[in-house]
């Protein structure tokens, strides 16, 4: 298969783009990379040659010839590469702005403060208890979502922008996993609790799920 995804069934930066393939019909193959057995698989020497950052995910496309990492980087190669029907972006220049502007709020400025490796160096290093890491990505999440929740008040249809799926969708469900792991009550946020519902309807969405992929547990 011409495509491969390494990725981590949890990861929300790889469920992102897991959405996104599926969104627009692309084959992959999936290459689970675990982040917790083995001390760690990203830090395999073997993975490092494609990716130095020891992160996920990290796409492949070998007709091509390119290895890419950075969820949203991958994203828009995607969709500029493999059209298709479904797009990701709006094609006025304004809203491509402002569709990455939601995204980069999920992806940018709230995702990375619950990602595993700051809450393993809060539990490992600063010698947290369970409580206050959980506590730690509950309030940033929080943050995060009272903030968007006000940018969708003018913004959001069915969708986040409007009527027509976009990268901001694609980043919001993970991100609403992430939140419900950590015990964020969505109904504080009926805007993104809508929008995350109308997604996880679509077969794309579901098909992403964590729980869907062949390395859950």
């Amino acid at each position: 298969m011409s495509i491969q995804l390494y990725g981590y069934w949890r990861s929300s930066a790889s469920y992102r783009v897991r959405i996104a393939l599926n969104l627009k019909h692309i084959d992959y193959e999936y290459v689970p990379i675990h982040l917790v057995k083995d001390g760690g698989q990203q830090k395999s020497a073997n993975y490092q040659l494609l990716n130095p950052a020891m992160l996920v995910p990290t796409l492949v496309d070998q007709d091509k010839d390119i290895t890419l990492n950075q969820s949203l980087a991958i994203i828009e190669y995607l969709d500029e590469v493999y059209p298709g029907e479904q797009t990701l972006l709006p094609k006025h220049k304004l809203d491509r702005a402002r569709v990455r502007m939601l995204a980069h709020d999920i992806a940018c400025d709230i995702q990375p403060l619950a990602n595993l490796r700051v809450l393993h160096k809060l539990r490992d290093e600063l010698k947290a208890e369970n409580e206050q890491v959980n506590y730690w990505a509950k309030s940033f999440i929080e943050s995060g979502f009272n903030a968007l929740e006000k940018r969708l008040a003018t913004r959001s249809g069915k969708y986040c922008f409007g009527y027509e799926l976009s990268l901001a969708d694609v980043c919001l469900v993970p991100q609403v996993y992430n939140a419900l792991r950590f015990g964020v009550k969505m109904d504080h946020y009926p805007i993104l609790k809508k929008i995350s519902e109308n997604c996880q309807k679509l077969p794309a969405f579901v098909e992403a799920a964590p729980e869907n992929q062949i390395d859950a547990s």
